[in-house]
């Protein structure tokens, strides 16, 4: 038999993946069913091809869809890292927020034009835009949580004068981070004032948060000669502080003349200031530091002899009686004229006259 006869018998529709055609011809739209082996074999590669380059098609497109969604991930990613150590923020109430104990707003300050201005912008927007920075205290009795101011003290303060909610952000801080940031937020204000300042670096050195002046200077990043400036101001005798209208007037410049001063002549410089404390109105700072440090008849303020009077008997001095610059009296009488034996009687009279003075001065 021949390969032709051999052929003719074999059932090529049984083959696996060879559709059969429908008896009487081809369906509609389809190709013409092959009518010889060699086409059949033919045509089962090609629908084998088709199958596979439709597979092909299909993965290609997951690949793509997955691509896109790794991209998207991506950008997610990337938005996520913009995020990365972000804390959100609470409305708080302000009566729950205390001052930090290391504060450097003097609460003079909070009756100042400046404080009024924040003050106002607080008020007109409704609250504060820029939240101040928190970190919460331990729960007390009462079950309530409160808070410790890190920094935005007139923030907090104008939003608990006009009874409106804080925006705070919440940190858990320890006291050293706590300093650095306050002083670093406030200092880069340029109303910080010098005295402010060194106050808190003052109670930041008591306290022992920091071991020496060169530790502090490093940790707030400040020079270290601006900082022993602010602490001598911090260290002038509240003398010398209360003769100026506010300490939030005072400079950094200042603190040597001041502290020179009152070191050459602490009774002349607290005499001085008492007289411009009484002083109505109050010279304006910079005056007043004038006034504290020139030299006495050189357009300075100078101090008045301690007021005297003296005594005479037969017309000739026999005593003087003076007050010195604190206000404690002197009595020098003349050589000669008293006696040891008669020192008893002259403090019986001295003891009689400030009994008498007592008494009128109730």
């Amino acid at each position: 038999m021949s390969l032709k006869d051999k052929a003719r018998k074999i059932d090529f529709g049984s083959l696996p993946g060879v559709v059969a055609q429908p008896a009487g011809g081809d369906a509609a739209g389809s190709a013409p069913r092959p009518k010889t082996a060699p086409g059949m074999m033919m045509a089962h590669a090609a629908d084998q091809r088709s199958e596979l380059l439709r597979e092909n098609d299909s993965l290609k497109a997951q690949v793509g869809e997955l691509s896109a969604r790794a991209a998207h991930a991506g950008e997610l990613q990337d938005e996520l890292k913009a995020w990365d150590g972000a804390k959100a923020t609470r409305l708080l109430d302000p009566a729950l927020i205390s001052r930090s104990r290391w504060a450097n707003r003097d609460l003079r300050h909070f009756s100042s034009a400046k404080f009024a201005e924040v003050k106002a912008e607080i008020a007109s927007a409704g609250g504060n835009v820029q939240p101040v920075k928190v970190r919460p205290l331990p729960v007390g009795a009462d079950g309530v949580q409160r808070y410790e101011l890190v920094y935005g003290h007139r923030r907090h303060q104008a939003c608990l004068e006009l009874g409106l909610p804080v925006l705070a952000l919440i940190d858990n801080v320890g006291d050293v981070a706590l300093f650095v940031e306050m002083d670093r937020e406030n200092r880069s204000r340029t109303d910080l004032s010098a005295w402010e300042q060194g106050v808190m670096y003052r109670r930041a050195l008591d306290d022992g948060l920091f071991p020496s002046n060169r530790k502090l200077a490093e940790a707030v990043g400040v020079d270290l000669g601006n900082l022993g400036r602010a602490l001598s101001l911090a260290k002038l005798a509240d003398a010398l502080v209360e003769a100026f209208d506010s300490p939030l007037d005072l400079q950094f410049r200042w603190a040597k003349p001041l502290s020179d001063a009152w070191d050459a002549d602490p009774d002349g410089m607290r005499a001085r200031a008492d007289e411009i404390r009484k002083l109505t109105p109050r010279p304006k700072a910079k005056e007043v530091f004038e006034r504290l440090t020139a030299p006495a008849g050189e357009g300075g303020c100078t101090v008045q002899p301690p007021p005297s009077v003296q005594v005479q008997v037969g017309g000739k001095r026999v005593a003087t009686v003076s007050l010195n610059a604190r206000g404690a009296a002197a009595v020098a009488i003349e050589p000669g004229l008293v006696v040891a034996n008669r020192l008893t009687d002259l403090a019986a009279l001295i003891e009689k006259f400030l009994a008498s003075a007592k008494a009128r001065g109730r």
